[in-house]
């Protein structure tokens, strides 16, 4: 393979939920930011936790731990808001999701991957685009675009809907 070969299509950034390792491809990372506070708003989903301003853009903050009905936790020197870009109907949406740590950049071939179990009616595994391996660690790709649904994600991101650049 050559170098030309190994584009960013197999890097991931890694982070941590609840002490396990789950990962992101880094091509819809837009950057990673240290925890800042975050402004509520009312009558909003669960994991909408609320908004940040980003250089003068409003950016919604969700909360995996929430959406994948995980406890609520303190936060720490070690949380982190990953900015991230995410697919409405085709239409591009920059979001912030709340992460315990952000880990480091992988790369994972997609022989290192495998397709997401099917573990039972507990875990929903539709946005999990599968489980990586990488020497004795498992680390839970997610299929960003399809970890929330169409709804959700236009309600967590409203007017800023085709106002993504």
């Amino acid at each position: 393979m050559s170098d030309g070969a190994r584009d960013d299509t197999n890097q991931y950034l890694t982070f941590t939920l609840d002490s396990e390792l789950y990962a992101v491809a880094v091509h819809s990372v837009k950057e990673v930011l240290e925890y800042t506070e975050v402004t509520k708003v009312p009558r909003t989903l669960d994991f909408m936790k609320g908004v940040i301003n980003l250089r003068g853009s409003v950016v919604p903050v969700v909360d995996l731990r929430t959406k994948f009905g995980m406890p609520e936790v303190e936060t720490t020197i070690a949380t982190s808001i990953i900015v991230m870009e995410v697919s409405i109907a085709g239409d591009a949406v920059v979001l912030g999701m709340i992460a315990d740590s952000v880990q480091e950049v992988i790369n994972l071939d997609p022989h290192d991957i495998e397709p997401a179990p099917k573990i039972g009616a507990k875990v929903d595994t539709q946005f999990i685009e599968g489980i990586g391996k990488q020497d004795d660690r498992f680390i839970i790709v997610l299929a960003i675009d399809k970890v929330f649904s169409e709804a959700e994600l236009a309600e967590v991101a409203g007017d800023q809907k085709g106002a993504v650049s």
